[in-house]
């Protein structure tokens, strides 16, 4: 059997540390780690497989992040199913009380989480609260609607846009009830948002008519700030106001995904499936999740968004 040296030209080379800018495909032996290593790339951010929820659906919601996500509502057939991501795998648990599709989200992990608006027979003002374990029915928005978005946390969250008509309405929940607050500058559905809190949040995309607008909300008002790149509307967000992903859409369905600086968006790596009313989680464009939409048809996968490439260890099975 050929050795390493006979191959490659040369022997695996010893380092106390790994070595700076190695080759894709250099293989060293770290005497600090005392494991061998190869390089697989430049680090980069893109999307990974991750395992598929349980219940394949569009026009669902998502919060949380990607190491403690949860899934909700979504079609067909219409459906209350939640799950809950632990940053491995997906596992069912309790529905919601009014199962719904098209309806948004806030929350900051998969314990605690605000579910509001979509469509049962008609658009829907009926907010629910996740405390972990099951949904508790609270005060409704002032205004029913679906295809609306959402950001903020399961005690100060904001709700925007929605149909039908496109709507520009945007609420403020304090963690008891809803507050009609600043419209929107463009009146839109099926548009993402991203957001921290009710003080500040960042809605993106949407139609009618289908758009790429951003607009910034201070806690007071909303101010348009730079579009996405890619027009489009069904699309998912995750993130800040100063730190997001917005990733999928229609129309068809598409891959695209852009990240958010706090000042302008740029195109990155494509989702590896492409499709529409998908949901998102992620605290930030460094690390987000993406899962369910129709491509169509339906589907229940996951990806997940962060550094790959770097320096590997290899082990001997």
């Amino acid at each position: 059997m050929a050795d390493y040296k006979t191959i490659k030209g040369t022997k695996i080379q010893n380092y106390t540390t790994d070595p700076d800018n190695p080759l894709t495909g250099q293989v060293w032996y770290n005497e600090t780690d005392q494991v061998l290593k190869v390089s697989t790339g430049p680090l980069v951010d893109a999307w990974a497989t991750g395992s598929d929820l349980n219940t394949a659906r569009g026009g669902l919601a998502g919060a949380g992040t990607q190491t403690a996500a949860l899934a909700f509502g979504g079609t067909p057939p219409v459906t209350g199913a939640t799950e809950s991501y632990d940053g491995t795998s997906w596992t069912e648990v309790n529905d919601l009380n009014t199962a719904r599709r098209l309806l948004a989200a806030a929350g900051v992990n998969n314990t605690s989480a605000l579910a509001f608006g979509g469509f049962v027979l008609s658009a829907t003002a009926e907010t629910e609260s996740w405390n972990g374990t099951s949904w508790t029915e609270v005060n409704d928005l002032n205004t029913a609607r679906w295809n609306l978005a959402g950001a903020g946390t399961n005690t100060s969250a904001l709700g925007f846009g929605g149909a039908n008509p496109a709507f520009a309405a945007t609420e403020s929940w304090d963690g008891t009830s809803w507050t009609e607050v600043n419209d929107l500058n463009t009146a839109r559905e099926f548009l993402a948002g991203a957001g921290a809190d009710n003080t500040a949040a960042l809605a993106f995309g949407g139609r009618y008519p289908n758009t790429a607008a951003t607009e910034s909300w201070n806690g007071t008002s909303w101010t348009e700030v730079n579009d996405l790149n890619t027009a489009r509307n069904g699309l998912a967000g995750s993130g800040t106001q100063t730190s997001a992903l917005a990733f999928g859409g229609t129309p068809g369905s598409v891959a695209i995904t852009e990240s958010w600086n706090g000042t302008s968006w740029t195109e990155v790596n494509d989702l590896n499936t492409a499709r529409n009313t998908l949901a998102g989680a992620g605290a930030d464009n460094t690390a987000a999740l993406a899962f369910g939409g129709q491509i169509p048809p339906t589907t229940g996968a996951t990806e997940e968004w962060g550094e790959t490439g770097g320096n590997k260890t290899i082990t001997s099975s």
